[in-house]
């Protein structure tokens, strides 16, 4: 209740504060609008309750001189004038405020859920970017190793061209101390059959000697 009272309060306060020319008909009435200061005078207007009225004079008389919006200006009994607006017209002026207030919130929510839609298209924007991005880093990656597959390959080509002249340096080298091997094998056959072919011939002088030998002693 008390909310409910400062709500109806603060939307009645631009009303309520009105300059000190500015007076009103008083409620349930009609007001003759005269010429004068008295019955007798001519009536220019009838107002009805609830009419705006700038104040222009007043007068002991018991009138007050004024002007309408039309700009008619005339006198209207003081007593008939009030400072504040009557309670109709505070209500109907308290309903088209919160009327607007209730288009205002309207409105506002409306931008809220365009607010929160353009948020969660931004939401699902980054996400989507982010997975295109972690697949690009990927695919770089991919190629960055395809890229170096050409320079490890011809590293490794260099490597086993290296062990290639290596290997035929070992097998020449082989091949030298093999057909040495071969040749001092030779050698030592050759020698091998020549001593035995001269000790064959040694034995051959030495045998019929020894033969004769014996039988000259005889």
């Amino acid at each position: 209740m008390k909310k409910t009272s400062l709500f109806l309060a603060g939307l009645l306060l631009p009303i309520l504060v009105q300059a000190e020319n500015t007076q009103y008909v008083s409620d349930h009435l009609i007001v003759t609008m005269r010429s004068g200061q008295g019955s007798q005078y001519q009536i220019l207007k009838t107002l009805p309750s609830g009419t705006r009225l700038e104040v222009l004079e007043a007068s002991n008389s018991g009138y007050t001189k004024v002007r309408n919006a039309e700009g008619v200006e005339g006198w209207v009994l003081t007593r008939y004038l009030s400072p504040e607006p009557i309670a109709k017209e505070k209500l109907a002026v308290a309903q088209k405020r919160l009327q607007r207030l209730k288009e205002q919130n309207g409105k506002l929510k409306q931008e809220l859920a365009a607010l929160q839609k353009s948020h969660r298209d931004l939401e699902t924007e980054r996400t989507s970017l982010l997975s295109k991005s972690e697949s690009t880093s990927a695919e770089l990656e991919r190629l960055n190793q395809v890229a170096a597959q050409p320079i490890l390959l011809d590293n490794q080509n260099r490597q086993l061209k290296q062990q290639n002249v290596s290997l035929e340096k070992e097998l020449q080298l082989i091949q030298q101390e093999n057909q040495s091997l071969k040749d001092r094998s030779q050698r030592e056959w050759f020698i091998a059959g020549a001593g035995v072919l001269l000790g064959g011939l040694l034995l051959g002088l030495i045998i019929p000697k020894l033969g004769w030998r014996k039988k000259s002693g005889w």
